[in-house]
């Protein structure tokens, strides 16, 4: 399953997370090596939601994050490509409201949301730009975006062991807790080939947001992308 066929049927890549879905959380967890908490803490205080405000949380899969969000009284939208990937989340927390979209074509209306959020999943995304301009449209002025997304370790030593690491160590560790070796050499794959941290920031800034930074998380691995909508 190569990223390029990924790539030209979107449809494909939401069934390929339906086939992860039961053990995903536990996957990712395995994976990451448990860094994938730290990112989620990171990625929330990011955001900054305060009760009261309506956070849509794009590419939420099972509602991992989300649920942490609606646990500290925040309207919380789990929004994803993937149902079979709701379809578990779903029953693990009905009460959240979880709502299938596609992220370059949402089911939401202009101005709806205080912050959007999207952690690992822009990546998966068909068409980058016409996401985050879609992230904007249902975005009120001076509203958040914070995109938490794999990214390219700084220090070239640690870079090189890391690529060695999605090369190799990855796809055979996934093997072994997930029956669906394929998505993730298309994981590892798709992190080698994504944009570094500048050239997200200017993707970013080209969608039409203002006032871009990142921070690097884990050397580099992830960096947290946060911008504004102009007022």
């Amino acid at each position: 399953m190569s990223r390029a066929t990924l790539e030209k049927d979107p449809r494909e890549v939401a069934g390929m997370f339906d086939g992860v879905a039961r053990r995903y959380d536990l996957t990712n967890d395995v994976l990451s090596l448990g860094q994938d908490r730290i990112w989620r803490v990171a990625t929330r205080k990011a955001v900054g939601a305060r009760p009261g405000e309506r956070v849509l949380d794009l590419a939420a899969g099972t509602g991992t994050s989300s649920e942490e969000y609606a646990d500290a009284g925040i309207d919380v939208v789990p929004c994803d490509f993937s149902t079979g990937m709701m379809e578990v989340g779903k029953r693990r927390r009905p009460d959240l409201p979880f709502i299938a979209g596609d992220a370059t074509a949402l089911p939401f209306a202009d101005e709806t949301f205080d912050a959007v959020t999207i952690s690992f999943g822009l990546r998966n995304v068909a068409d980058t730009d016409r996401a985050l301009r879609e992230m904007l449209r249902v975005t009120r002025p001076g509203g958040r975006l914070v995109v938490c997304e794999f990214s390219r370790p700084t220090w070239a030593p640690f870079r090189t062991v890391y690529e060695f690491y999605l090369g190799q160590v990855l796809p055979r560790m996934a093997s072994m807790v997930s029956s669906n070796t394929d998505a993730y050499t298309y994981l590892a794959e798709s992190i080698v080939t994504w944009p570094d941290q500048l050239g997200l920031a200017r993707t970013v800034r080209r969608a039409g947001w203002h006032q871009v930074a990142y921070r690097n998380l884990s050397g580099g691995i992830v960096a947290l992308h946060r911008a504004v909508r102009p007022e």
